[in-house]
Formats: C-alpha cells, sequence, structure tokens
C-alpha cells in the first residue's frame, strides 16, 4: 500500500470544510429571511456561486488525487483552486491555503509510469 500524501490530505481536508461551510452559509441565507433582504441573499448566492462549484470540483479532484495516489488528478485540483480565486477573489483567502498545499503536493508526489 502506498503512502497518502499528507498535504494533499490536508488540502483535502480544509477544502471540504469551506465547500460545506460555503454551502449552508450561502443556500441557508435566502431561507431564514424575506423580502427585500432574501432578493439580496440570492443574488449574492448568483454572484459566488461560480467560485463554490469550482471549489467543489477542486476537492473531487482532489479527494481523487490524494486517495487514489494519481499526481495528475491533484494538479487539476490546484489549477481548479486557482480558477476558484479568479472567479471571486474577494474570498481568494478561503482558497489559497488549498491551492498552494496542492501544488506542493502535486511536485513532491512520485511519478508513477504507467
Amino acid at each position: 500500500m502506498k503512502k497518502i500524501s499528507k498535504l494533499a490530505l490536508i488540502s483535502f481536508i480544509i477544502g471540504l470544510v469551506y465547500v460545506i461551510y460555503a454551502c449552508v452559509h450561502f443556500f441557508g441565507a435566502s431561507s431564514s429571511t424575506s423580502g427585500a433582504e432574501q432578493a439580496g441573499a440570492v443574488i449574492a448566492t448568483a454572484i459566488v456561486m461560480p467560485h463554490i462549484i469550482a471549489s467543489g470540483i477542486a476537492v473531487i479532484f482532489n479527494g481523487l488525487g490524494t486517495f487514489m495516489q494519481k499526481r495528475v488528478f491533484v494538479l487539476v485540483g490546484a489549477i481548479l483552486y486557482a480558477v476558484a480565486i479568479v472567479l471571486f477573489p474577494m474570498y481568494f483567502m478561503f482558497v489559497v491555503i488549498e491551492m498552494v498545499l496542492s501544488f506542493i503536493a502535486y511536485a513532491k508526489m512520485k511519478k508513477v509510469s504507467a
């Protein structure tokens, strides 16, 4: 059994926690208000949605790369974290750690010849 990359695992866990938090925060905000507040919450959710989707897909690829020990999946996850930053730069601080850890994990993982 191969060793799981600790950096990729940490990045996966932090990313998973962030995506769960973002979904609860944005999707829960629109249900507890009424009128203009609800309209504002829906608009904010629509603006942040591409960032959340890119982060969610990055977490999936990061998890695949971590548990299957495939460095290409970790690289794809790291790139998708960078895309998530570009899609909503105001939330870069929530994703930059996962991105950096994923790029480092990719660099440290051994190349496997098929």
